[in-house]
Parts: C-alpha cells; structure tokens; sequence
C-alpha cells in the first residue's frame, strides 16, 4: 500500500493530449506514470483537429494505470505533472495544452468524487478521447450505459477525423 492510498488498488484509465511539443510531452508524460505507478498500458496515439479553439493538432492516446490511490490523490498529482510542463491554467478551458492528463474512469466510481465527475463525459462526446480509450479496453463497460467502449465507438456518431500515428 502506497503512503497516500486507500486499501486496494484500482484501474485508472487516463487521457493524455497535448498540442505543444505534442509528441515530446506525451512520451514524458508517459515516463512520469511508468515512474511513479510502474506498469502502464498504452492505446495508439492520434492526431486530431483542436476541439473549441483554433489551434494546433492535438495527440491524444489513452493509459491505464493501478493505483491504490484515491481519485483526489490521483487528480493533484497528474495537476502538478501538468504544471510541470508548462501547463498554462489562465488559459480559457478550449485552448492549446502542453500536456493533458485527465481520469476518465476510476474503477467503478461514479457520481461526483473529489470534485470530479466519473466517469467524465469527454468520454462518449469525442472522437479523441472515446476511439484510444475503446482501443485500450474494447470490452470495459461505459458503468453510465452499460454497453461496451467497442460498441460506444461503432455507434459513435460525431466527428471521426482521426488519423494514427505509427509506433516510432
């Protein structure tokens, strides 16, 4: 048991994204979790319009974690991890990003947690967010529909501009 946690460890999946030196703050980003919570399994990384805001393409890839940690633990960590790089928090909501970690689903929590809503609903609205995510975990039930990632993203009806990028 970690110094910070609860009593048993849980599945996190995360969103990663960045327009900023994309590629070179997801591969920290990435190190950062293999750092602190050792094993991290990782989707395909995609290249997307800005969402909101005019602006560079985005990366976006999904990961999935095990922390013992609780979601408050977990969210102020990946905030100064952020901050870390550069992460600019005057910025409106829409706009360029340096480096974006965000919990999608923490175990089976649902409902308001540490002030953040699981699982977030980013989740069945864009193509960035839901496509790594249902590539990571086809067969993880969305606990708000009960239906599968997999068939969330075949039924997905909004924009599905995504191009993969290769493995480097």
């Amino acid at each position: 048991m970690s110094r910070h946690g609860t009593t048993q460890a849980v599945d996190v999946y995360l969103g990663l994204g960045s327009n900023q030196d994309a590629e070179r703050h997801i591969r920290e980003g990435i190190e950062a979790l293999e750092n602190r919570f050792g094993s991290v399994e990782l989707s395909p990384l995609y290249r997307s319009t800005a969402v909101g805001f005019e602006g560079k393409d985005f990366v976006n890839g999904a990961a999935r974690i095990r922390t013992d940690w609780t979601v408050g633990q977990l969210k102020q960590w990946l905030t100064e991890l952020e901050n870390q790089h550069g992460r600019d928090r005057s910025q409106p909501k829409f706009s360029d990003r340096s480096l974006d970690i965000d919990i999608l689903f923490f175990g089976d929590q649902t409902g308001m947690v540490d002030e953040l809503e699981l699982p977030r609903d980013e989740i069945l609205k864009y193509a960035h967010v839901l496509k790594p995510l249902a590539d990571l975990a086809p067969e993880l039930i969305h606990p708000g529909t009960g239906r599968t990632l997999k068939t969330h993203w075949e039924q997905f009806q909004g924009d599905r501009s995504l191009t993969r990028l290769d493995a480097a």
